[in-house]
């Protein structure tokens, strides 16, 4: 992340982040600041975190070597600086070794999060300048973002977008490599939206971006929560840790920041009795600000009545199932937040369309009914099978498989959701990654009952075409897992896959 690099200006460290510990002068002008040593440019602030397989403390060395005008640690690395030829390790500490080391070192109690402070004020603090809105949750957060964005566009605003579909700047769509961009990405894409005229922002923000301060220095003027159900606790360790890292999300809103959450959801609900700040609920059970009532449903649409207030308006939409009202909900929370009439936000809801892997429907003309969905997680899966097992009257046939070297603990509840959901179970592989295969089956047929009665086929080509194959009229096939992925990952190979492509071909090739 570099400043105005094409003036070749340079901000004071100390007036960016007043609680550095700065050994060496006052202060210490900087040009940028990377994380990265092969991306230090001369006049940048080299920030040495701890990554998962590699500590930034073993490129220092490089980075100085690159013209870095500082290093910053966290204060409690003190032994940290590479030796040089005559060091001994007794002296090899900041006070003796600064004295005469190239560059300044400073010291900070958190380097994630001034990392990312740093990158948003060097950008210019772009979230000051736009309306950012942050969803997280663990189902649901790409729909909404979606159905946020189609509210605001109805309403004529320019709006950028950063999620797991892509980062869009209010003019150009780039791929994802994350749900939320890492710092400099994050400060960077929101201040293309500035240059761009956009006054709205909607960004997914996931619990490990959370966990990580990603989003540290940015202010939100919304904070929505979908729901809270179990995921990722292979990186969280347990759901208290779970949900207090997406609790983390209410930490960026700004003094007059709204909060939405769903009334129906235990996790997002309970939330709303630690809050100080003004909230907005959605629901269709429980009490609510904002509610919705369902009318009807068919394989490619569904109608529900939206009421706010005094006024009750329908919403027909192509996306189906009672988990996308919720996030229809959540999205017109926001809308009516932003004094958006409820006329434009049906617009909007509306407009939004079909979500890339979000139960797309797969039509070929084919006697049977054909979904593509990202679910992942047990609750995910067990709703979006309740979903299509109301619009079908055959058979339910689910594909699915979970991804290699994540949250192990969800496997069997995985297993026992299509079991107890669907007609018929056929497991195969998601993305093993270098995880071997045989184990992630192992893990998701200990959830089954009767583990023989499901198919285990682990070329996921083979086991949509089987599937297919096997489908009679009236029966449906849910793909679940991938959703809009179109790669796969197997080992440390990623190869081109996609669900929808492998459906359509199989389709194509066996219609009448």
């Amino acid at each position: 992340m570099q400043v105005c690099p094409e003036l070749g200006q340079f901000v004071g460290l100390r007036g960016l982040l007043p609680e550095t510990e700065l050994f060496g002068p006052d202060d210490v002008p900087i040009a940028g600041c990377a994380c990265d040593s092969r991306k230090v440019r001369p006049g940048d602030l080299f920030v040495a975190l701890s990554g998962v397989r590699r500590d930034g403390r073993d490129f220092i060395a490089e980075a100085v070597a690159r013209g870095c005008s500082a290093v910053m640690l966290e204060s409690g690395n003190r032994q940290i600086l590479p030796e040089r030829s005559g060091d001994s390790p007794a002296h090899n500490t900041l006070g003796p070794v600064y004295s005469d080391y190239p560059v300044p070192v400073c010291l900070v109690p958190n380097a994630r999060e001034s990392y990312a402070r740093l990158c948003q004020a060097l950008a210019g603090n772009p979230s000051r300048q736009l309306k950012v809105i942050g969803v997280t949750g663990t189902n649901g957060k790409t729909t909404t973002t979606c159905l946020i964005a189609g509210i605001f566009k109805a309403a004529g605003y320019r709006v950028g977008v950063l999620g797991t579909l892509g980062y869009l700047d209010g003019r150009v769509v780039e791929p994802a490599a994350h749900t939320t961009p890492p710092p400099d990405v994050l400060a960077s894409m929101l201040a293309r939206m500035v240059r761009n005229e956009c006054t709205h922002a909607v960004m997914e923000v996931s619990s490990h971006a959370l966990d990580q301060s990603r989003t540290a220095g940015v202010w939100f003027d919304a904070a929505c929560v979908t729901n809270v159900t179990q995921d990722h606790l292979d990186y969280h360790g347990t759901m208290s840790e779970y949900r207090r890292a997406k609790g983390r999300l209410f930490d960026h809103l700004d003094e007059d920041g709204l909060a939405v959450l769903n009334a129906d959801d235990p996790g997002s609900a309970d939330y709303l009795r630690r809050l100080d700040c003004p909230a907005l609920t959605v629901g269709i059970r429980e009490p609510a600000e904002i509610t919705a009532v369902p009318v009807e449903q068919f394989a490619g649409e569904q109608t529900f009545l939206l009421a706010a207030g005094n006024e009750t308006v329908p919403v027909r939409t192509r996306m189906i199932g009672t988990h996308h009202i919720y996030n229809c909900l959540t999205a017109a929370a926001v809308g009516l937040a932003h004094n958006i009439e409820l006329t434009t936000i049906v617009r909007g809801l509306e407009f939004a369309g079909q979500v890339p892997g979000r139960l797309e429907r797969i039509e070929c003309g084919q006697p049977f009914s054909v979904f593509v969905d990202y679910a992942h997680t047990p609750d995910a899966l067990a709703t979006v099978l309740q979903t299509v097992r109301a619009v079908t009257t055959g058979r339910v046939i689910c594909v699915f498989g979970a991804g290699g070297e994540r949250d192990r603990e969800k496997r069997p509840l995985m297993g026992r959701a299509v079991e107890q959901a669907a007609d018929v179970a056929i497991l195969t592989n998601d993305n093993p990654r270098r995880e071997d295969p045989r184990a992630i089956f192992r893990d998701v047929l200990a959830g089954f009952i009767a583990p023989k009665a499901a198919d285990v086929i682990p070329n996921r080509e083979e086991a949509i075409r089987r599937a297919l194959a096997s489908a009679r009229p009236g029966d449906c096939v849910l793909i679940a897992g991938k959703g809009h992925e179109n790669y796969q990952i197997i080992g440390d190979q990623r190869f081109e896959f996609d669900d929808r492509e492998a459906a359509k071909k199989w389709l194509f090739e066996n219609g009448e």
